[in-house]
């Protein structure tokens, strides 16, 4: 199974950019669909972004046009590049891997990102 490490997190002013990454190990990366989740103070996790082996992305509503998923295969690494951060963003943001084809779950332990002037 695969082990996911995340980094990057921390404390921004609103109008500021962060950079996520989350190493994947113990397992083939391209059998995986990569994704970022968040949870807010009270709130449920929610999907942010995910990309595929063939680097297909997908972003929830709001987060389009200022959040970009990328990843690099030989690296094993998944990134989300975070411009124009809001207060809204704050919340912990977890690394997730889905395996293909049989949808085994995988997921980080999270990073926090903090949104406030």
């Amino acid at each position: 199974q695969v082990q996911l490490e995340e980094s990057g997190g921390g404390l921004v002013q609103p109008g500021e950019s962060l950079r996520l990454s989350c190493a994947a190990s113990g397992s083939i990366f391209s059998l995986y669909v990569m994704g970022w989740y968040r949870q807010g103070p009270g709130k449920q996790r929610e999907v942010v972004a995910d990309i595929t082996n063939g680097g297909r992305t997908t972003y929830a509503d709001s987060v389009k046009g200022r959040f970009t998923v990328s990843k690099d295969n030989a690296k094993s690494t998944v990134y989300l590049q975070m411009n124009s951060l809001k207060p809204d963003d704050t919340a912990v943001y977890y690394c997730h891997a889905r395996r293909i084809p049989t949808g085994s779950s995988y997921w980080g332990q999270g990073t926090q990102v903090t949104v406030s002037s």
